[in-house]
């Protein structure tokens, strides 16, 4: 029997804590795969509600079709949206078409500038209780979103929307870029600023804050997301799971269908 050294006996001690922790940390970890399947290419960003940590830097690059990792700690909150018609090269404010942040790739930290779809995430610190998340419009649209476990799971599910709601946008809340497109369709909380709209003040309550024409538009073209503050019945899901899984654009892109998945 060969006997260790004592270097060699500590060292194979450490190696057994390094991989303990490995373990450790990475059961203390949440990924979310971060997959770009619109025609175009797309700037992920990651903005942590107050106490939390940034994560991915707080934005990133993601050309047509491909995927990246975002890795979590394991009571993450905070939300996650896509930036569209990105030019970092120049020095003009915003940089982004749509979601800018100060104009910067990395946001770290910083909320983007609505209309955006937004997924909201609210993770648990106990693993015996399942994660909160939903995806909102209640501040406005630009891309369909769809999330679901790893393992795929129905009940884990957020379909992506039925129409593209931008070509369903009406006039006046529509945001349009230099070349005349339709870009982004505001909601109306933030096209008008209206009590009655952002179901604040004497419209803070659901019996108060009723659906309206504009959150009607929008629940029927993605009727998996929040149309407005208080949609019911509420369109967040829970879901116990390590890995999840975001798409940006689940299916085809145009004026047509734009399937769940």
């Amino acid at each position: 029997m060969k006997i260790l050294k004592s270097t060699d006996a500590v060292c194979f001690l450490f190696l057994i804590l390094i991989s303990l922790l490995s373990g450790s940390i990475l059961a203390h970890q949440v990924t979310f795969f971060v997959h770009n399947k619109c025609p175009f290419p797309i700037w992920p960003a990651t903005a942590p509600n107050t106490g939390h940590p940034v994560i991915a830097d707080g934005g990133f690059y993601l050309p047509s079709g491909k995927s990246q990792q975002i890795i979590a700690p394991w009571d993450w909150n905070g939300r996650i949206w896509a930036r569209t018609g990105c030019n970092f090269s120049s020095n003009r404010l915003p940089a982004c078409q749509t979601g800018d942040c100060d104009g910067r790739l990395a946001c770290n930290g910083l909320i983007g500038i609505p209309p955006v779809t937004l997924v909201q995430i609210s993770l648990q610190a106990d693993k015996s209780k399942p994660n909160f998340y939903d995806v909102s419009l209640v501040d406005g649209y630009n891309i369909p979103i769809s999330i679901t476990s790893r393992p795929l799971s129905s009940k884990c599910t957020i379909g992506g929307c039925s129409k593209n709601l931008n070509s369903l946008c009406p006039h006046e809340l529509q945001v349009i870029n230099n070349n005349g497109e339709i870009i982004a369709c505001k909601s109306a909380c933030l096209a008008f600023n209206l009590d009655s709209f952002c179901c604040r003040n004497e419209f803070g309550s659901p019996e108060k804050c009723k659906p309206n024409v504009y959150s009607n538009v929008f629940k029927k073209a993605c009727p998996n997301y929040y149309s407005y503050a208080f949609d019911s019945p509420p369109p967040l899901v829970n879901c116990a799971s390590k890995e999840y899984v975001i798409t940006f654009c689940p299916s085809s892109w145009g004026d047509g269908e734009l399937n769940s998945m």
